[in-house]
């Protein structure tokens, strides 16, 4: 038996049948699982072990086990799930292969309820061997969200060039056809889809922050037909989160025209790396009005953008993801003081607030043509375009246009 630890790689098979599939379905980034011709354990995917750790780790695994066997049931208490849902779950697995696995073990029902943790035994007793290659469309119900989901599971005989069995693959995926799989993975960032995963757990990250919002949103509105605003607000969201994802940053929520975004440090190599990626982040969208409002047929001067960018050192920050969607978000007072910097952006500035700026050192500031050294702030409370919202909450704050 070997115990792979949180994070560990797990090793291929030494049987070279076996790791011959092993690396398949490791390269397919497949939810699997590779057993002997006895269902010891022999690999499970690296996908399969983030997603039974909620993707904050790869889930400890043993090696050399019974796949059923009192030791996995054990260890599967370390994962990242709750006991009563993965016992349903690890269940449902067993009732499905439950053929498969008696076909296999010499000394029939007797030895296989030796073998088995005593959840399963009784389930024993309603198996008949089976020795199909495929075994498909077997439905388990997983909890991955509030409402839950279903799971099809695939097995699959793993033979040798001679025919002779080496072993059995698992293979689990949603319930849904690969058309929409596939739609909503093409559709998306890859990358921008791991970095949502990253912060699937909430808790405190430092982070750049960056709020923007179409400025005068409300009179362009009167102005455009329904149909033309609607697709010029699609445009204007298209084109903001492309420049946040290709800065490397978290896109938030819409708010009307608005985009919310941060850049958490973890992210990057430091907070000055994250700093930089706020401000090129803006700087891009800025620069992506003048192309969208002229495939929208208005002049530029109708889309212009106010931006407010800021440093958030304590703000806590995770995925919330419903039955219905996925979204980053974060609370915080800093949160609050960087969405009033960008309603003191009157007139389409780039405002940064002094913590964002100094955080760049002299080569990302260099990198940006920014001297924070010779930067001059201005208070939110003294800015000519102060709101009433900024004087009183965030009064204090100081800001320089970049």
């Amino acid at each position: 038996m070997v115990r792979i630890e949180v994070g560990e790689p797990c090793p291929l098979p030494d049987d070279p049948v076996l790791a011959e599939w092993a690396t398949a379905m490791r390269d397919m980034g497949d939810w699997g699982w590779i057993v002997d011709s006895s269902w010891r354990l022999r690999f499970v995917t690296d996908e399969q072990r983030l997603s039974l750790a909620y993707d904050i780790e790869m889930a400890p695994i043993l090696i050399g086990e019974h796949l059923f066997g009192p030791e996995m049931t054990e260890m599967s208490t370390y994962w990242r799930t709750d006991s009563r849902q993965q016992h349903e779950l690890w269940g449902r697995f067993f009732v499905n292969a439950g053929g498969l696995i008696l076909a296999d073990t010499v000394g029939g029902k007797a030895e296989l309820r030796r073998v088995l943790d005593p959840l399963w035994v009784e389930m024993v007793d309603d198996l008949s061997p089976s020795d199909v290659d495929v075994m498909t469309a077997s439905s388990v119900s997983a909890r991955m969200s509030e409402r839950g989901g279903m799971l099809l599971q695939k097995t699959l005989r793993i033979r040798d060039a001679e025919g002779g069995h080496r072993g059995t693959a698992i293979v689990f995926k949603p319930a849904v056809g690969m058309n929409v799989l596939g739609t909503m993975a093409l559709e998306r960032d890859p990358g921008h889809l791991t970095r949502m995963r990253s912060v699937a757990s909430a808790r405190r990250r430092p982070a750049a922050i960056l709020f923007a919002d179409l400025e005068g949103s409300s009179a362009l509105s009167r102005t455009l037909s329904t149909s033309s605003y609607f697709a010029a607000g699609r445009r204007i969201v298209r084109a903001t989160d492309r420049c946040v994802v290709d800065a490397g940053g978290l896109v938030g929520r819409h708010v009307g025209d608005g985009v919310v975004a941060f850049f958490p440090v973890e992210v990057f190599d430091s907070e000055s790396a994250a700093a930089r990626a706020c401000i090129r982040a803006a700087r891009d969208i800025e620069a992506a009005m003048p192309e969208v409002a002229s495939r929208c047929g208005l002049p530029a001067e109708q889309l212009v953008m106010r931006f407010g960018l800021h440093w958030g050192s304590t703000i806590y920050m995770g995925n919330i993801g419903t039955v219905a969607r996925s979204e980053v978000t974060a609370l915080g007072d800093e949160v609050n003081e960087a969405a009033r910097i960008e309603a003191c952006a009157t007139g389409g500035l780039l405002l940064a607030s002094k913590p964002l700026v100094e955080r760049l050192t002299d080569d990302d500031a260099t990198t940006l043509g920014i001297d924070p050294g010779h930067v001059a702030y201005t208070q939110l409370a003294n800015l000519t375009t102060a709101t009433e919202k900024a004087r009183r909450d965030a009064p204090a704050i100081a800001v320089c246009e970049l």
